[in-house]
């Protein structure tokens, strides 16, 4: 058996990576020249699934618990467990109890607690929430390492194609072309996610901090390098052009918020990216004439890729589907 994929960005990685741990030949095409564009290559990255359920439903709690494990072994030492520290300014410090409200996994800490897990902001905030199990990882790096595994495996991988290769007789087609598929999957919608990376050696964190406000919250991601990336908006729109300067000005106004010293960072990189999602914003494994699709990935790219691939490779490996498809054709 072997199955072709249509899209290398964390959808069809994840997928290549679970299938072939089970024995089934893979093969990834995407019309880029590089794996983890559009709107992988701008994530968050991080596997936050009690913080996610605040906004979102369960079974994004549930489908993402152990994303973090199955990271950790598909890319060994990506994965950073510190958790998350959800904060708020004095005057909108009901948004913690809210927050606190709509999920679980957390634990109440005061400020000198927040200087243990964070010197820096030691004394800037009363109190948080400290959501332990979480974890985080570097989109980029991740997508990087697993392209490597994967080639490790013997996927064999066709970049900067549209075409899938004539050579191969393929089971199953498996479509995960993201934001693609808007317009031709039903359903699907885009929905706009801007970003943006600050780099100060003035200020050090371990682990994401999400900052809540009424009206535009937003979370702080350490990477290398001293640089930090802020998002992310969620707009109702499937244009990708560049970031608004509102979205830009609202992200280093938090910033500033959580420290100062952000207002002297200097800003190295924006970017936007269209995720697709289906109207209660959960992804799903369907069946195509050719084989499948994982499509509407919201904003839990990173967090619910690897249950959507185990759904995959369950349901092909209990042989849903075991037509031949070569060169665009069922056979």
């Amino acid at each position: 058996m072997t199955v072709l994929i249509k899209g290398a960005g964390v959808a069809g990685l994840a997928a290549a990576f679970e299938l072939s741990r089970r024995g089934i030949a893979v093969e990834v095409m995407d019309a880029a020249e590089t794996v983890g564009t559009g709107a992988s290559t701008y994530a968050g990255g991080m596997l936050a699934p009690y913080c996610e359920r605040e906004a979102a439903e369960e079974a994004v709690l549930t489908l993402g618990l152990h994303s973090a494990d199955w990271w950790a072994e598909a890319v060994p030492g990506e994965v950073s467990r510190k958790g998350t520290l959800v904060i708020a300014a004095g005057r909108d410090s009901v948004e913690l109890d809210r927050f606190a409200s709509r999920t679980r996994g957390y634990e109440w800490v005061g400020g000198n607690t927040i200087g243990e897990l964070e010197p820096d902001l030691a004394g800037r905030f009363d109190r948080a929430l400290f959501f332990p199990e979480e974890a985080h990882l570097d989109p980029r790096k991740a997508m990087a390492g697993l392209y490597e595994t994967l080639v490790e495996k013997g996927v064999r991988f066709h970049l900067g194609s549209t075409e899938p290769p004539a050579d191969t007789a393929f089971s199953a087609v498996v479509e995960c072309t993201g934001a693609a598929a808007i317009g031709s999957t039903p359903g699907l919608r885009g929905v706009r996610g801007e970003m943006l990376f600050l780099e100060t050696a003035e200020i050090t964190l371990s682990r994401p901090v999400r900052l809540l406000h009424p009206r535009h919250p937003l979370y702080i991601v350490p990477r290398e390098d001293h640089r930090f990336m802020v998002g992310a908006t969620m707009i109702e729109t499937d244009d990708d052009g560049p970031i608004t300067a509102r979205s830009a000005m609202e992200f280093l106004n938090a910033a500033y918020a959580v420290h100062p010293a952000f207002g002297e960072a200097r800003l190295v990189e924006t970017g936007v990216g269209v995720r697709p999602a289906f109207a209660d914003n959960l992804p799903r494994v369907l069946e195509r004439e050719d084989g499948f699709s994982i499509a509407g990935m919201h904003r839990h790219g990173f967090l619910l890729a690897p249950a959507m691939a185990r759904q995959l490779a369950d349901r092909i490996c209990a042989g849903e589907h075991d037509q031949l498809y070569t060169q665009g054709a069922l056979q």
